[in-house]
């Protein structure tokens, strides 16, 4: 009879720790994938800031955009899929938030004109709260961070249709963008002072992290 009798790709039946190292195994294949295409975003984002003031092609940079856009729902896709998320990872994805900002800032500030002083206090607002929490972040665990709450998620989906809108002509659509990003800043904020570490995948003020590491 052979050795392998009873086995199931080389497990003996019933021996779930040796599953378990073949799927992990597996999913090892796959360990850098996520962080490398949150990279790659990172550097389609900073050429996207140079582009909003030297190249006037709208359409060019609106296909960058949307791929930096899906560069970022496939990387969290993927990550989620093969168990690899990690605060490395987190800490790429803040990197990546914060240019994807300036590049709507950059944007904004280009395209709006004269209609950009009706946004400007609110902006200056959610900006001046941003830079308190990053602030605070770097005093209370000696490093720059962003929280990836589903507030915070939810003001980058909506930040990175607002240029879409400024392009329709559909101004009167960024006024709730403004105010589901100030509260997303000031719950972050008040996650910072709260809480005794940090904790990047925390989801809300009164939730706790998907992912303990």
């Amino acid at each position: 009879m052979s050795s392998d009798a009873g086995k199931v790709g080389g497990y003996p039946f019933g021996d779930e720790k040796g599953k378990a190292a073949e799927r992990a195994q597996g999913g090892g294949s796959l360990r850098h994938v996520a962080n490398w295409i949150s990279v790659s975003r990172i550097v389609l984002l900073v050429v996207l800031v140079g582009l909003v003031f030297t190249y006037e092609n709208r359409m060019a940079f609106l296909i960058l955009y949307l791929l930096s856009g899906l560069s970022d729902v496939l990387d969290g896709y993927i990550a989620r899929r093969t168990h690899t998320e990690s605060n490395f990872g987190a800490r790429l994805d803040s990197v990546a938030d914060l240019l994807l900002t300036a590049v709507i800032l950059s944007a904004c500030f280009s395209w709006l004109g004269e209609d950009l002083w009706t946004f400007l206090p609110w902006l200056c607002l959610i900006a001046g709260i941003r830079v308190a929490n990053l602030v605070i972040a770097a005093c209370k665990y000696h490093v720059f961070a962003i929280i990836h709450t589903w507030g915070n998620k939810l003001t980058g989906l909506l930040l990175f249709v607002a240029p879409l809108f400024i392009g329709l002509g559909a101004l009167a659509l960024l006024w709730p963008i403004c105010l589901i990003a100030a509260v997303a800043a000031i719950e972050e904020t008040l996650i910072h002072l709260t809480s005794p570490t940090l904790d990047l995948n925390r989801r809300c003020l009164l939730g706790r992290s998907a992912v303990h590491r």
